[in-house]
Parts: C-alpha cells; structure tokens; sequence
C-alpha cells in the first residue's frame, strides 16, 4: 500500500546513543533532502539527498562522533512531477552518551 500523503515520524529510539531510525512516507517519487542539525542550524549529516520513489522509508543515523545534545532532523519532499509543491517537517531528537 502505498501512502496517501508526505510524512515524518519521530525518530526511533529518542534519546538515543548511538543509532537512530528516521521513518518517512512519500505518496509518490520525489526529490528528497533528509538533513541532520544542530541547536545553532549547521548541518551535521545528510542522511537522504536524491530521488526516491514513493513508499515507506527509513534512514539510520550513527552519531558515534557527535556530542550528546538536541538535535533537529528536516525533510524536504518535493514530487518529482511538480516539485514546486514542496513538504517540509523538522523534528527533535536527543543523542545521550
């Protein structure tokens, strides 16, 4: 089955140390960007940054040499067939160590 609309999920486990799952739905192939941040909005990681076709999705994060903290994850969508329709979500997660 594939899903209806664009989403984000809290990632899994959270806090975490070391690894962390981030689930993602797209409705269809899209132009992805799956970034990892920090509390003043640098870039740490960029997990998903291509096109991917529609479905259930997921990416690992394996922060061993990041310092324990808050930290944002942001996905951007956009369908392939009209990529001026743009998702974008963010959401927290907590690295312990």
């Amino acid at each position: 089955a594939m899903p209806k609309s664009y989403g984000l999920d809290q990632s899994y486990p959270n806090p975490f140390n070391p690894m962390a799952t981030i689930r993602y739905q797209l409705p269809s192939e899209s132009r992805v960007s799956l970034k990892i941040y920090n509390m003043l909005g640098q870039v740490v990681e960029t997990l998903k940054d291509g096109i991917e076709a529609g479905g259930y999705k997921q990416a690992m994060w394996n922060a061993t040499g990041s310092a324990a903290g808050i930290y944002f994850y942001r996905l951007e969508a956009a369908p392939v067939s009209e990529p001026s329709h743009i998702y974008t979500s963010v959401m927290k997660i907590v690295l312990v160590k």
